[in-house]
C-alpha cells in the first residue's frame, strides 16, 4: 500500500519528536505537508520506561522547553501541570515533563498526519524518501529520525540482570531485590549513583559496583556549566559526594574492572544491573548504505535525511575546549533552533 507524499516525516515521538514537528510548523511547514511516524505516540521511552527517573534537568529548563515552541501552544493548557508548581531551581523525576509533553503530542496529532507504525528501511528514490514498514510504504522529501536509544548490557549469563528499567523505578527495584542478594552494579553514571542509593537503601546484602573511571561533577560557573552533560548533578551529585566520595556504606563495595580482584569480586554477586550508557536504537535500514552517520553539528546524514535527539546528538566545545555531546530537553531545542533554518534550506 502506498500513501500519499510528504514534504516532511519525522519518525519518533519522544521528546525530540515533539520537538521537530512542532518547530516544523513554527517555521511555516504546512500541516498538511507533515507526516509524524511512532508505534505508541506516548512521549518515547520517556514516558514509557524513566518517568520515576530523577532528572538531572532543572525544573526551569524543562519549561522553558515546553514555552519555546509556538505550536506546542502550552500558554493554553487548560490548567496548570504539576511541574508548573515546582522549584524552577530543583530537579524532578521525569515523569513532571513527560505529562505536558503528552498533552503537547495530542495537540499535535490533530494537526499533522501521524500513522502507528516503525520504519523498516529507507530508499532514496527520484529524489524522494521511500519510508518502508511491514505492511506499507511512504514518501516523504525529507525524514528526520528521532529514533531515541537503548540502554547498553554486558554478557555475564552466570548473574541474573536485572534491567535497567526497573533498577531506575524504586518500586519495581524493591520488588526485584531481597536482603539475601548481592548485587553488581556496573557503571559511575548519574543513573548508577541513583542506582547504588535505592540498593542500600534497600538493605541488600552487598553491592559491588566495578566501574571503568571516576566520576566527575557537573559546575554551574553561571554562563555555563562545567561537565555540563558528562558530571553528576542533583540527588545523584548530592549522594555521591557524601556517600562515594565520603564514607562508603557498609554493604557497598568499588572496583576498578581492570582490578586483579575484578573475577573473584564478580563471582561473589548473583545478581546484575548494567547502567553503562546508550546506545542507538536499531535504525531503518538505508538501502543504499551500510552505515549510517551524521554531521554532528548539523545533523545532516544524507540529502534530506536528518539526524536528531539522543542518538544523533549535537557535539559542542565548551569554553575549556573539552568536547561534549548536548543531551537533554532544552539543549535539544536550542540545537533545533539552529538546525532548523539550515535543513529547510539545504533540502530547496
Amino acid at each position: 500500500m502506498k500513501d500519499k507524499k510528504f514534504i516532511w516525516m519525522v519518525i519518533g515521538a519522544g521528546p525530540a519528536g515533539i520537538a521537530a514537528v512542532g518547530k516544523l510548523l513554527d517555521s511555516g511547514v504546512s500541516e498538511k505537508n507533515i507526516a509524524w511516524m511512532d508505534p505508541y505516540f506516548q512521549v518515547g521511552d520517556l514516558g514509557a520506561k524513566w518517568k520515576n527517573v530523577s532528572s538531572n534537568t532543572k525544573v526551569d529548563l524543562f519549561i522553558r522547553f515546553l514555552l519555546d515552541c509556538k505550536s506546542f501552544t502550552y500558554q493554553e493548557r487548560p490548567k496548570p501541570f504539576p511541574i508548573d508548581h515546582l522549584d524552577p531551581d530543583a530537579t524532578c523525576q521525569l515523569k513532571y515533563v513527560a505529562e505536558p509533553l503528552q498533552w503537547i503530542t495530542g495537540r499535535l496529532q490533530k494537526r499533522v498526519t501521524t500513522y502507528k507504525d516503525s520504519a523498516a528501511t529507507l530508499n532514496l528514490m527520484g529524489g524522494n524518501w521511500e519510508v518502508k514498514t511491514d505492511k506499507h510504504l511512504y514518501t516523504a522529501k525529507n525524514v528526520i529520525l528521532a529514533t531515541g536509544c537503548v540502554d547498553k548490557t554486558l554478557s555475564h549469563p552466570e548473574l541474573e540482570t536485572i534491567p535497567l528499567e526497573t533498577a531506575l523505578n524504586y518500586e519495581k527495584l524493591k520488588e526485584t531485590v531481597t536482603a539475601k542478594d548481592t548485587v553488581a552494579v556496573f557503571g559511575s553514571s548519574h543513573s548508577s549513583m541513583l542506582i547504588l542509593a535505592d540498593l542500600v537503601k534497600l538493605k541488600v546484602k552487598k553491592i559491588i559496583n566495578f566501574y571503568k573511571s571516576t566520576h566527575f561533577y557537573a559546575v554551574d560557573l553561571g554562563e555555563w556549566i562545567l561537565f555540563d552533560n558528562t558530571g553528576l548533578k542533583g540527588a545523584a551529585a548530592a549522594w555521591a559526594k557524601k556517600n562515594i566520595d565520603g564514607t562508603l556504606p557498609k554493604n557497598l563495595k568499588r572496583i576498578l574492572t581492570t582490578d586483579l580482584s575484578f573475577e573473584e569480586n564478580l563471582s561473589l554477586c548473583n545478581k546484575a544491573i548494567y547502567s553503562i550508557g546508550f546506545q542507538n536504537r536499531k535504525l531503518p535500514i538505508l538501502e543504499q548504505s551500510e552505515k549510517m552517520t551524521y554531521n554532528n553539528k548539523t545533523g545532516i546524514i544524507a540529502p534530506g535525511l536528518f539526524g536528531f535527539g539522543i542518538a544523533f546528538p549535537e557535539a559542542k566545545y565548551d569554553p575549556l575546549m573539552n568536547l561534549e555531546h548536548r543531551v537533554g530537553l532544552w539543549k535539544f531545542m536550542e540545537y533545533l533552533n539552529t538546525i532548523i533554518p539550515i535543513w529547510l534550506r539545504y533540502t530547496n
